[in-house]
């Protein structure tokens, strides 16, 4: 499987260009909140919580005082500001309509000093956020894209409630606009904008602001095509109330009715009377702590050797003992010195993984070994989601690479079929299977090109173009699934929420909503879990989530600090709308990309090496230095590559879930 990691709905058309990113960085410290560097009214750095100028009216901005809306809650929604000096005044500096910015000394000695050269993406991921906020709120990008940024620097800076209002102004004045990821597909500002307000003031209850009858909706939103997209707006209102109202507790759902169950064994998915998903593993709560586990070898690949990477780990045997090297023979490199030393024996990525408090393995296409996955259920109380890619990567389908899975094909059809009813009745009896999964983001599937030096290296599918042959096809397999296996769960991996509409109209034997999604720091945002439970309704599962430990010019430490709070804060808010939580009840756990990083990823064409570690970034996304490092994915290192595949280094992100899931 060729593993390309996505980025279609992530706001990630800002990127800083690696040189100047490193440059402007300097030794800054990369968490930007007050008491990190910024600049004086003598333009040096110094150990300074950041000011505003001109901070406004502290209190939330009244809207109606200032202007007129219209169609509220409607596609003619619009706002017209009838006070233009008094709205300025009460925002306050860096938000529309307000100029006041210009008058800021410390702004005018930057720009004064060559400070604020370059373009506005030069800016975006920077340690400086100061920079980053005088350029941005100067700049001359869309306005929704500029107010968007602006907001997000200040947030960056600590600067809670005057980035509440600059989120603000996008819902208010520029709902409607877009921009445009690092891929050419759409991002919806206003959505976005709502995404951040919630974050906020979820995460921040002492602020004492909530926001009322705010909706931002995009009839169309799902695909990649703008002329058929219908808004529906209504900015709603943020209004001050008692910090104690916001402070959210979790409820005790044990004793609501169950009005539906998925599953009669093991594994039970439970629909309680308040709207929420429970997972119940052996008739106990739970949540999917899972990882993706394929632990390949330092020099090997699916490129070259014939290396199989679905299961060549499971009987992998360098060192000839009989046991699967990765799984049984890794140790732990503690001192990072890339030598084993006599206190560091072998403890196997097993035992690591037990530790750390993973219950669940992803398995993306069947099993690589019975006894091994039995071994690992009885010994680590592990199970497995058993997963057939359904065509996607061309498996299973016998498809020739290029041409790619035709889901209007019969033999297709039938090959993959057939790949489905080996796996149910291979596993089916197996204790260890936790449930069934189709598919891996295959809603992108399609084809690339055959030019070695080409960068479209494509899915192997036609998924993409064939959307409604696609996911009638899924779920008809999918009944397939359960009238040989009746007893658990099957789900179905999509890329995001891209073309869930479609999906939602062949979903009647789809369990579970798997969707791999990497979106930011702070989770998934309100709007994910609100297209979710407006068009599918059903319990969801993260397939994959994931940040790299690799910031260009940032040193290791700081990277795995950013990789650890990215994770940490995906896995909160799974917590937070999982059931008996304040949001969606929704969520039923995740699979974390990755246990240990790949060398064999990426490279750019013609260019490639599963012997070295790429430090490009492969496509700019929000990762922590905006760009997607795919070989540093891992939650533990190979280290220099030496002693490969049994040197682990764990990093901080490790040990932050060996707390959490342990707790």
């Amino acid at each position: 499987m060729r593993k390309i990691l996505t980025a279609i709905l992530v706001f990630s058309f800002a990127f800083a260009p690696a040189a100047f990113a490193a440059e402007q960085a300097g030794n800054a410290p990369q968490k930007v909140y007050p008491g990190t560097k910024v600049m004086n009214a003598h333009g040096e750095s110094m150990e300074l919580e950041f000011r505003l100028y001109d901070p406004g009216d502290p209190n939330p901005i009244d809207y109606s005082k200032y202007g007129t809306f219209e169609g509220l809650g409607t596609e003619k929604y619009s706002y017209k500001v009838t006070d233009r000096k008094g709205l300025a005044a009460a925002v306050g500096e860096g938000i529309y309509p307000s100029n006041s910015i210009y008058k800021d000394p410390v702004y005018r000695l930057l720009l004064k000093k060559g400070r604020l050269g370059g373009t506005q993406w030069d800016y975006v991921n920077m340690a400086n956020q100061q920079l980053t906020f005088y350029k941005w709120a100067t700049s001359h990008d869309t306005p929704a894209v500029q107010q968007f940024y602006t907001a997000m620097a200040l947030e960056k800076l600590g600067q809670w409630e005057h980035a509440v209002k600059a989120y603000q102004a996008v819902l208010v004045h520029f709902p409607k606009q877009i921009g445009w990821t690092f891929f050419r597909t759409p991002l919806y500002m206003g959505r976005l904008a709502l995404d951040r307000i919630d974050f906020i003031l979820r995460s921040h209850p002492e602020l004492g602001l909530k926001i009322v009858d705010a909706e931002v909706t995009v009839d169309g939103g799902f695909n990649f095509d703008l002329t058929d997209d219908k808004f529906t707006v209504n900015p709603g209102r943020i209004v001050k109330v008692d910090p104690a109202e916001l402070k959210h507790k979790k409820v005790d759902v044990s004793k609501l009715k169950v009005e539906k169950t998925i599953g009669t064994g093991a594994t039970k998915i439970v629909l309680l009377e308040n709207g929420h998903w429970q997972l119940r593993i052996d008739g106990k709560p739970a949540m999917v702590k899972a990882i993706a586990y394929a632990p390949t070898p330092v020099g090997k690949s699916p490129h070259s050797d014939g290396y199989d990477i679905n299961g060549r780990w499971a009987t992998e045997d360098a060192n000839e003992n009989g046991l699967a090297d990765g799984p049984f023979d890794s140790w732990v490199d503690k001192n990072k010195n890339n030598e084993q030393d006599a206190d560091e024996k072998a403890v196997g990525d097993f035992r690591l993984m037990k530790e750390m408090g993973v219950n669940t393995i992803r398995l993306y296409h069947h099993a690589p070994d019975k006894e091994l996955l039995r071994k690992l259920y009885k010994d680590y109380g592990i199970r497995v989601i058993m997963g057939d890619m359904l065509g996607m990567y061309a498996a299973g389908s016998k498809a020739e690479w290029y041409a790619g899975t035709d889901y209007t094909n019969e033999e297709h059809k039938r090959n993959m079929r057939e790949s489905v009813r080996t796996m149910v009745m291979e596993h089916k009896d197996e204790p260890y299977v936790l449930m069934w999964m189709l598919g891996n983001e295959s809603n992108y599937g399609e084809v690339g090109n055959p030019d070695p030096k080409s960068m479209k290296e494509g899915f192997g599918s036609n998924a993409k173009h064939q959307p409604e042959e696609h996911y009638a096809f899924v779920n008809e397999v999918a009944g397939i699934i359960k009238e040989l296996d009746p007893t658990r769960p099957v789900g179905f991996s999509n890329g995001e929420v891209v073309t869930i509409n479609i999906l939602a109209k062949h979903s009647s034997n789809i369990d579970v909503f798997g969707c791999n999604v990497y979106r930011g720091a702070t989770g998934f945002g309100r709007s994910f879990w609100g297209d979710v439970k407006k068009h599918l309704d059903k319990p969801v599962l993260f397939t994959e989530y994931g940040c790299p430990a690799y910031m260009i010019g940032r040193d290791a430490d700081t990277a795995e600090e950013k990789q650890m709070e990215y994770l940490k804060g995906n896995w909160e808010d799974m917590l937070w709308n999982s059931a008996g939580g304040p949001g969606t009840g929704a969520a039923i756990g995740g699979v974390q990309f990755e246990f240990v990083d790949e060398w064999w990823k990426s490279g750019v064409p013609p260019k490639f090496s599963a012997t070295e570690q790429e430090t490009v970034g492969i496509f700019a996304a929000n990762f922590p230095d905006g760009w997607m490092h795919e070989e540093w994915l891992g939650l533990m290192s190979q280290g220099d590559g030496k002693h490969s595949p049994f040197k682990r280094q764990l990093r901080k992100a490790y040990h932050y879930f060996k707390k959490a899931w342990n707790s």
